[in-house]
């Protein structure tokens, strides 16, 4: 629908388009789903389009999204036009609901990593004293280089990012338990090439 055609008015007003959207909000909230059709064909992409910014992943902006739209259905009565248009309403409720999304995901994360710690030591622990009884820095880097890749990244990720299994785990999308295990390996080795030369 063309910006153009309802500017004849001198205060910055709704246009036409936000005008009828916000109609077809208040008709929704009479439970007219026809009018719900309307808000959600003119709605769900600008949505979608915010949740993925926040998200950062698309099936689950598509799950979100799913939410909102059944939550603007629900609770499309508390809608208050006084208070701003409809696509400002419905973009506020999807950006919260994103925004709670990533706090719930973030818990997550940080139970699982609470459990992981109360499980076991963390692997920069491990490693770094294992470094810090070697002072020569050109040493550790050696014996490191001399590692196999898949044993040297995990232990660099641990040591110089103070990394956890499962943030390492994360970071190279491998399974927990083979992180573990490749660290494990990789530090016995990197204890013998370091204690040789001591």
């Amino acid at each position: 629908m063309s910006k153009s055609g309802q500017h004849g008015h001198g205060s910055p007003r709704r246009s036409s388009a936000e005008a009828w959207l916000d109609s077809r909000l208040k008709r929704a909230a009479t439970g007219d789903h026809d009018a719900f059709a309307d808000v959600y064909d003119t709605l769900a992409r600008p949505v979608m389009g915010l949740i993925c910014r926040v998200l950062r992943d698309e099936a689950q902006a598509e799950e979100v999204t799913q939410d909102v739209m059944v939550e603007i259905w629900r609770t499309a009565d508390r809608y208050r036009p006084e208070l701003g248009g409809a696509r400002a309403w419905v973009l506020a409720l999807a950006h919260r609901r994103a925004v709670d999304r990533v706090r719930h995901a973030q818990a997550s994360t940080a139970r699982e990593q609470r459990s992981a710690l109360l499980a076991e030591d963390r692997p920069f622990d491990e490693v770094a004293e294992t470094v810090e009884r070697h002072e020569d820095r050109r040493h550790v880097r050696r014996c490191l280089a001399a590692l196999e890749r898949h044993q040297r990244v995990p232990l660099v990720l641990a040591y110089y990012q103070g990394m956890t299994y499962l943030e390492v785990a994360a970071c190279l999308a491998t399974p927990a338990g083979t992180v573990k295990s490749r660290m494990r390996s990789g530090l016995r080795q990197l204890r013998k090439c370091l204690e040789a030369r001591s």
